[in-house]
Formats: C-alpha cells, sequence, structure tokens
C-alpha cells in the first residue's frame, strides 16, 4: 500500500471518460488499498481513479465520515441508474485545491457497480452517500464538480483555476501528505 501523487486541474486526464473495469486483478486490488490510503492522508470522503492518474471506472469513498465505524468501500464500474429530488450544498476535491463552492446534485440516487469480488449491487443512496457517489462518478467521466456550477461563479473563479493549472502543467502537482 502506498500513497499516491493527486492530480490537480488542468491534467487532462481528469477530462477524459474512463474506461470499464473488465478484469479483477492484484493490479486492481492493489490501486484499491493505494487510492484509499491515499484518499485518507489526504482527508478526503471519496476519489476516483482519474484523480491518481488511473483512467479507469473505479471509485473509493471513506464510508467511516459518514457512516461510524463503516470501512472504505470500492465501487468499480459505478452508473447512476436513477436520481430523485435535489439538494444544494458546498463542494471541494482534492483535486481542485482551496475552491469550495455550492453545487446542486440529487438528493437520492439509484447506483449499480461492482464489488472488488465481481459481485454486481444496484443501491439506493441518499444525503451525503448519494452527493460524495455522484462527485465521483462525474470524475469518472471527465466531469468535474466547477462544470455544476454557475458560469458566472466559474468566471470569478478563472484566475484560481488559471493558477492551479499552470502548477498541473510545470509538473508541481500536490503531492498528497
Amino acid at each position: 500500500m502506498a500513497v499516491r501523487n493527486i492530480i490537480t486541474y488542468g491534467n487532462p486526464v481528469l477530462r477524459m471518460k474512463a474506461r470499464r473495469i473488465e478484469r479483477i486483478d492484484g493490479s486492481i486490488r492493489k490501486l484499491v488499498d493505494d487510492m484509499i490510503d491515499t484518499m485518507q492522508s489526504a482527508d478526503g470522503i471519496g476519489l476516483a481513479a482519474p484523480q491518481v492518474a488511473q483512467s479507469i471506472a473505479l471509485c473509493i469513498v471513506n464510508m467511516h465520515m459518514i457512516t461510524e465505524g463503516e470501512p472504505p468501500k470500492a465501487f468499480l464500474n459505478p452508473e447512476i441508474v436513477a436520481e430523485e429530488g435535489t439538494h444544494i450544498m458546498e463542494e471541494g476535491c482534492l483535486s481542485i485545491p482551496d475552491i469550495r463552492e455550492e453545487v446542486t446534485r440529487a438528493e437520492t440516487i439509484k447506483i449499480k457497480y461492482r464489488d472488488l469480488d465481481g459481485v454486481e449491487h444496484e443501491e439506493i443512496c441518499s444525503q451525503m452517500l448519494a452527493r460524495v457517489l455522484q462527485h465521483e462518478v462525474d470524475h469518472i467521466n471527465g466531469v468535474l464538480f466547477i462544470d455544476r456550477i454557475t458560469p458566472i461563479r466559474r468566471k470569478l473563479l478563472g484566475k484560481k483555476l488559471r493558477a492551479i493549472a499552470a502548477e498541473s502543467r510545470s509538473g508541481a502537482d500536490v503531492e498528497s501528505r
């Protein structure tokens, strides 16, 4: 297990649609372990594989931050199949440091995914878990939370975003702590 670098805004991997996982092998299991270490080291509630420069459909959720005592959970090939209601809440992202904005998302979702044993699940999630999963599935689809804010807010963040992108291009992506 190891802490990986979290890539930041401006890195093209964050805008790519990730490929589905066809086979669960040792490299996927190692990536999951590394992503859990990385997420926990960065005090994150979720992390998608594209954020550690792996363009595959995989995300991790720090379930303990949602339900005390629950272990981190891996979602392979997650797909939101239904949404209900709306909820506005401030969000941030480990790949867009120091920026937080209010984002409207569905309050309840139905998600389909595979676990690390390859078993397919379909679950209804609400509140914080629904929000985190929507954020992470967006990453898998090349969408960032700043794409879900108003154009005016995005324009106001332009200078900060350009600075983050410039750091990313210079190879100075923030290493997870």
